[in-house]
């Protein structure tokens, strides 16, 4: 083997990520509160960048958001919300204040008990563990969840949902005690819906069992969320798509995205020196900021071209509604665009668009196909919603199969699927089984 050392020349090509294309692309999938967020700390570091904020604000529908008021606006939000009746009270608060006819060293317990709940109304602790290391008797804490139990709302420290159906069953009156008896003997069997077994076991008639069933269905398995306060938080559309007689408009709301100017002042200031350090990081700057400028018209640009080929390809959709909603994949608007499936995807991701029947995710506009008896194949959406039609107009004491549901599907809508991929469907859209949702009278 010749190992020699030397200089040799190689061409290569490659495509390099360049921190500019790399902020272009960012800016890209910035959803309008992440683009917000950026500027603002652009603005931080970049001096020759000024923000002017917007008077609407962008909110993360998973992002609780707290904004600043001017004292005005903070009165007349207040007297807004005056006229609401808001719930204030929480749950530990309307726990203790039934605490008042108990000894102190129920009180004591009970507090602890209490402390240890969680949002949805269940023991977060084990109660042998509790006695222990509280150097309180097994008997004592024992004694105290079951006046826990007593207190309101009903279900409350539950320690699962088997005791939280039952302490609610036991409260109403009159007492139902086949009900009880099913849920603390034969919970399993009644969830996994195997009633001919229980009503055996029982001696029962099965008609007996479906009443418990409704009954239970008027519970709540989260008795202490009624006391759960979440704040309304709205989407704000980034595109409007709007019909203006025969034909639609497409714009960016553009409210959203604050503007960014040019500090000509502080820069003319520091040029004035005449120091070559200072020309050279004003010159970076100054580059800095007429990059962000060219990206945000980008990022506009791409957003309103993507927007107007999804109402091109979907116009029956914004006619007629969207149980008209045709297949169409991210490749497909790419190619027509002469753009990459990925730039697509970012300027899709985390976006919505203001329509005539509601303010819907751009995502969502994109369903894949499936086979049809007519010339053209139906989306998947499609498929889903006329799933969801079968089954709420079947008769629930014969309900339809997911085979039976396939061919209903196909002479009726023409839409061919197969029965796994109606199960598929049915999970996705929250719906049992046949077996469960059959009732016996």
């Amino acid at each position: 083997m010749d190992l020699k050392a030397g200089l040799w020349q190689k061409q290569s090509l490659k495509l390099a990520m360049t921190q500019e294309l790399s902020q272009a692309i960012a800016l890209l999938q910035y959803t309008a509160q992440e683009l917000n967020a950026f500027l603002e700390s652009k603005a931080m570091e970049n001096p020759l960048i000024q923000v002017e904020p917007t008077h609407v604000r962008a909110m993360d529908p998973r992002v609780d958001r707290i904004k600043s008021f001017s004292k005005s606006s903070q009165r007349e939000l207040e007297n807004w919300i005056e006229k609401i009746g808001e719930q204030t009270s929480t749950l530990e608060d309307h726990l203790l204040s039934q605490l008042i006819q108990y000894t102190d060293k129920q009180k004591h317990i009970l507090k602890q008990l209490i402390g240890s709940i969680d949002e949805n109304g269940y023991l977060g602790i084990n109660c042998e563990e509790f006695a222990s290391q509280s150097g309180i008797s097994l008997e004592s804490v024992e004694e105290c969840l079951e006046l826990l139990h007593a207190l309101e709302p009903a279900g409350i420290g539950a320690r699962n949902l088997q005791e939280c159906l039952k302490i609610q069953l036991e409260k109403k009156k009159p007492v139902n005690q086949l009900a009880i008896s099913i849920i603390s003997d034969h919970f399993m069997l009644f969830a996994d819906k195997k009633w001919k077994t229980i009503a055996s076991l029982l001696g029962v008639n099965i008609k007996e069992i479906q009443k418990v069933f409704d009954e239970i269905q008027t519970l709540n398995p989260r008795p202490g969320a009624v006391f759960k306060r979440e704040t309304s938080v709205y989407v704000i559309p980034d595109v409007v798509i709007r019909r203006v007689e025969d034909s639609v408009e497409v714009s960016v709301f553009e409210e959203t995205v604050p503007k960014i100017t040019f500090n000509e002042s502080y820069y003319q200031e520091l040029a004035a020196h005449g120091d070559g350090e200072v020309a050279k990081f004003l010159h970076e700057k100054q580059q800095d900021y007429h990059w962000i400028l060219k990206s945000l018209e980008q990022r506009k640009e791409t957003l309103i071209r993507v927007a107007l080929k999804i109402v091109e390809k979907q116009q029956e959709f914004f006619r007629l509604g969207t149980q008209y909603l045709r297949p169409m994949t991210m490749r497909e608007v790419s190619e027509e665009l002469g753009i990459h499936e990925s730039t697509v995807s970012r300027a899709v991701r985390g976006k919505y668009a203001q329509t005539p029947f509601g303010t819907l995710e751009l995502r969502s506009f994109f369903t894949s196909a499936i086979q049809s008896t007519d010339q053209e194949n139906a989306s998947s959406q499609q498929a889903k919603d006329a799933i969801e039609n079968l089954v709420k107009s079947e008769d629930k004491r014969k309900p339809l199969s997911d085979q039976g549901i396939a061919e209903l599907l196909q002479e009726s809508e023409g839409i061919v699927i197969s029965r796994r991929t109606v199960a598929k469907y049915r999970d996705q859209l929250g719906i049992a089984s046949s077996s469960k949702r059959k009732r016996f009278e």
